[in-house]
């Protein structure tokens, strides 16, 4: 019998982040224990804080605390759009909604980008560059639906793998300005908030906190909990994800984990490592002449990505040159 390395039990699985055997009640334990203690190393959140979570229906939706000084108050999905996609997982949100009883808030991208759908959207450009727009508008979109539903704070589900792809991602694009914030575990705060940080140039930064507690948690090691503890996800990926830019980073991420699991934890660390220069300036935030939202330039850049749809020059938002104020 292979023992369990935290108790006398029997290890039914090889815990993916340390490669050692675990049984099922222990992994439950230490899975949830470091993701507590994640939100307690860093203050995640504060006493009284109404706290919403950004659903898609998959493995990464749920979270548990035991702060009690924390109320989790309600979900809130992004419908892209996407047929086949957001609308089976939608489904699923749907029935999360009655397990745990909480309310629903669905925020759709028809009804914030005048009519504009992502199925919509890669009709138009074709799919190449698509999760440029599906990014721009999902970041926005995310933030104005934590504003109808009055929280302080948004979590998503992004996990480690997600912040080490998003790392080599911006490593191999050289973008050295978002190395560092890329790994920050909370991000879209307002100027003189202590929790998170400001901006990179080109980034508008938002009205409510977006937090990831699952920073240094393993997708595997989501996947498994969710198995074993037989809760009701959607596992589907999206539609036009094969062509994204970041499953080229995420095959290669993959390739590393099989040779040396904690690869994934040593990439987000050299993230955090980078420093931005103290003589890069940041833009200051402004607002867009067109929506009223946050914007780093005389346009928001959902808008200018609207503003190239809809003039039939759809690609002309994406150019770092345009939009200059």
């Amino acid at each position: 019998m292979v023992q369990c390395c935290h108790c006398e039990g029997k290890g039914i699985i090889r815990r993916p982040k340390t490669g050692k055997p675990i049984c099922k009640e222990c992994f439950f334990r230490v899975f949830e224990d470091e993701i507590h203690q994640t939100i307690v190393d860093t203050n995640l959140f504060k006493p009284g804080d109404k706290v919403a979570i950004g659903a898609s229906g998959g493995k990464g939706k749920w979270l548990s605390s035991p702060n009690s000084s924390c109320r989790l108050d309600s979900f809130g999905l992004l419908d892209e759009g996407i047929t086949g996609y957001r609308d089976d997982s939608l489904a699923t949100v749907k029935r999360n909604k009655d397990q745990y009883g909480l309310p629903l808030k669905i925020v759709s991208y028809a009804e914030l980008y005048n009519g504009w759908t992502m199925d919509r959207v890669v009709a138009t450009i074709g799919r190449k560059n698509n999760c440029t727009f599906c990014g721009v508008f999902r970041r926005q979109a995310l933030d104005r639906g934590a504003v109808m539903l009055e929280v302080d704070q948004i979590l998503t589900g992004h996990n480690a793998d997600d912040m080490a792809e998003t790392v080599l991602m911006n490593l191999l694009r050289g973008d050295i300005a978002r190395l560092r914030r890329c790994t920050d575990i909370t991000t879209g705060t307002l100027p003189g908030n202590s929790c998170g940080s400001t901006p990179d140039e080109g980034e508008e930064q938002g009205k409510v906190i977006r937090s990831k507690p699952f920073k240094w948690i393993f997708e595997k090691e989501i996947v498994m909990y969710a198995y074993f503890k037989k809760l009701d996800y959607f596992s589907t990926e999206c539609t036009y994800a094969p062509n994204a830019y970041r499953g080229f980073a995420r095959a290669f991420l993959k390739d590393l984990e099989a040779i040396r699991p904690r690869a994934i934890l040593d990439i987000i660390r050299s993230g955090e490592a980078f420093e931005v220069r103290a003589d890069v300036k940041r833009k200051e935030q402004r607002t867009c002449e067109r929506c009223g939202y946050i914007a780093s330039n005389r346009l928001c850049k959902a808008c200018v990505l609207l503003e190239g749809l809809e003039g039939g020059n759809p690609l002309a938002g994406i150019s770092k040159s345009h939009n200059k104020s």
